[in-house]
């Protein structure tokens, strides 16, 4: 029999090629089948620890390229283009997500190959850990590559299926992209095997039957079209699927002060958390800290860049039911989820908080830019000073300190009175630390793949695609009074339900890497009007060419086959 290696931690790409032939920590396909048990865990193991690269550039590309995070200005890292949407095939971080997806597909499908299915109930449950891992990677591989599946699923272009090394990897041709329908048809298929295979315990860390199904919900929202022009049948499915999980008991969405500290809880001791990446303290090193997901959104004890911040745009949202107040003599957060944000507030040479009003000025045609005026109170009156102008404030809302100015630019700005803030060249430093602090370690982070959270605002849009507004609205003020105590909408229906989930959506998925691909699967065009080096009046509508990412060109030079690259234009 022919024999086929797979290596423990480390596989073939199939976008390089790369393969070796006898690499260290690699078991003989023959004793593999002989004794799986023995040998299958630490297999699957390595699938799994492909995830940990992957998901560094798969948060990247889908958070930088929304609207909830701006960069203080310009940068020559590849993670650029994704702000800026001047895509390039040449992108190394696409690459590493790319290749790292693809070495997770071939392990995870190469143990598919080699272990019989039916031996008994622990090997089949790790067997679908495996068609979870695939179906996964394949789910993100799509939403990142191909276009939204509204837009003409039969005829655009997906990715490539290569479920497994061939047994002639010397001569071996591999087949061209597959359409974005026949992609998804190899997601539903891989995670309804996984559904049915699994039925070792719930472990977050790992694919569980729950996983599955929470990703299943996920998948079939992404195929229910939009609220303009919904798919009824694969919005049922979505619907299904959350039932599965909401009604299994498995999970619990946490307490609003537990939820309030997300970050800090490792995935096996939250409740919420359904399947993430984990990652721990000892493999974290120093570099990651600098490096990796946190290090970008927040300086830490002197660990991270610190230049990502949180939009205004987004701000803006979780203040639009109550200002959230940052200052540690008032701190008091309206919206549960303004947690996940720190201001970096700073003292004067006397160790005293400067007061100042802080709003956003626009700076010529289409450049909008913060200002902080130092204020001076006078009794009731309120002053500011801008360069050599001074204005009176006039208040719009005294308790929550908001209020207003005339400019000299002849516009009226609405602005809050708050500390000065760090400037990190002209940005206040709206620190963002849902990626950091995993166990209290700084930058430690397990990316979260599927929660709670999640499941029923994927129920609640699939309810809403249905006509069914009275559930959508039930699902849709479970996840906003947990945040917004009293918050709840009192009702939904067409005129509204899209505007409504989509923006709970934002709020509570922020920088969990979905934002940009629930904007674009909907229909709906993305603009981020507010101050930052990218260009703030263009509108990205769905349409775009660069809604999707370029193939990278190193995995087209590689390939053992034809490998269609996306549109230019």
């Amino acid at each position: 029999m022919k024999k086929i290696l797979i290596a423990l931690l480390a596989s073939a790409t199939l976008a390089s090629c790369d393969l070796e032939r006898l690499p260290y920590g690699d078991m003989d396909s023959d004793g593999i089948t002989n004794d799986p048990e023995a040998s299958l865990e630490s297999l699957v193991n390595g699938a799994y620890a492909q995830l940990k690269a992957w998901s560094d550039p798969m948060h990247r590309a889908g958070e930088y390229a929304g609207d909830n995070m701006m960069i203080r200005g310009s940068s020559t890292d590849a993670f650029y283009e994704f702000i800026s949407f001047a895509r390039t095939p040449n992108n190394g971080r696409l690459s590493q997500f790319w290749d790292n997806g693809y070495k997770a597909i071939a392990q995870s499908s190469n143990i598919i190959k080699m272990v019989e299915e039916g031996q008994s109930a622990e090997i089949d449950s790790k067997l679908g850990e495996c068609y979870y891992i695939r179906g996964l990677m394949y789910f993100y591989l799509v939403r990142t590559y191909g276009r939204p599946y509204y837009q003409n699923p039969e005829t655009n272009l997906g990715v490539p299926i290569v479920n497994g090394t061939p047994d002639n990897v010397l001569d071996m041709t591999l087949p061209d992209r597959s359409t974005v329908k026949e992609t998804y048809e190899q997601i539903v298929s891989d995670l309804k095997k996984a559904e049915e295979l699994i039925t070792e315990g719930d472990n977050p860390i790992k694919a569980t039957k729950g996983a599955a199904q929470a990703m299943l919900s996920r998948v079939y929202l992404y195929m229910s079209g939009t609220y303009e022009s919904p798919n009824a049948e694969y919005a049922q499915l979505a619907v299904d699927y959350a039932d599965k999980v909401i009604g299994s008991d498995n999970y619990a969405l946490l307490p609003r002060e537990q939820f309030m500290k997300y970050n800090t809880l490792t995935p096996e001791s939250n409740p919420e958390t359904i399947f993430a990446v984990k990652r721990v303290a000892a493999e974290f090193s120093g570099y990651d800290h600098y490096y990796g997901i946190g290090g970008m959104y927040a300086n830490i004890g002197g660990q991270g860049w610190g230049e990502m911040y949180a939009s205004a745009k987004y701000i803006d949202l979780l203040n639009e039911t109550g200002r959230n107040d940052w200052r540690p003599d008032k701190y008091k957060m309206v919206d549960a989820r303004a947690a996940f944000i720190e201001p970096t507030y700073s003292k004067n040479s006397t160790g005293a908080y400067t007061e100042v009003f802080r709003f956003i000025k626009q700076d010529g045609a289409n450049v909008l830019n913060y200002v902080q005026a130092t204020i001076t109170r006078n009794g009731n009156t309120i002053t500011c000073k801008d360069g050599d102008d001074t204005y009176t404030l006039t208040p719009l809302d005294v308790v929550q300190e908001i209020y207003t100015i005339q400019y000299k630019d002849g516009n009226m700005y609405t602005g809050v009175i708050d500390n000065f803030i760090t400037l990190n060249r002209v940005y206040p430093q709206f620190y963002i630390i849902k990626c950091s602090r995993e166990g209290e370690d700084t930058h430690l982070h397990s990316p979260v793949i599927s929660r709670l959270g999640e499941v029923y605002l994927n129920r609640a849009e699939a309810y809403a695609k249905l006509g069914n507004y009275g559930a959508a609205l039930d699902d849709l003020n479970e996840i906003r009074t947990r945040s917004i105590v009293n918050g709840g909408y009192s009702s939904l229906d067409a005129s509204n339900a899209s505007a409504r989930i989509d923006k709970e959506r934002q709020l509570e998925l922020a920088y969990q890497a979905e934002r940009s691909y629930d904007v674009f699967r909907n229909g709906k065009s993305l603009s981020r009007q507010y101050p930052g080096p990218h260009a703030q009046f263009e509108t990205i509508d769905p349409t775009d060419f660069r809604v999707i990412f370029y193939i990278p060109q190193s995995a087209i030079n590689s390939y053992p086959g034809p490998l269609t690259q996306n549109p230019t234009s």
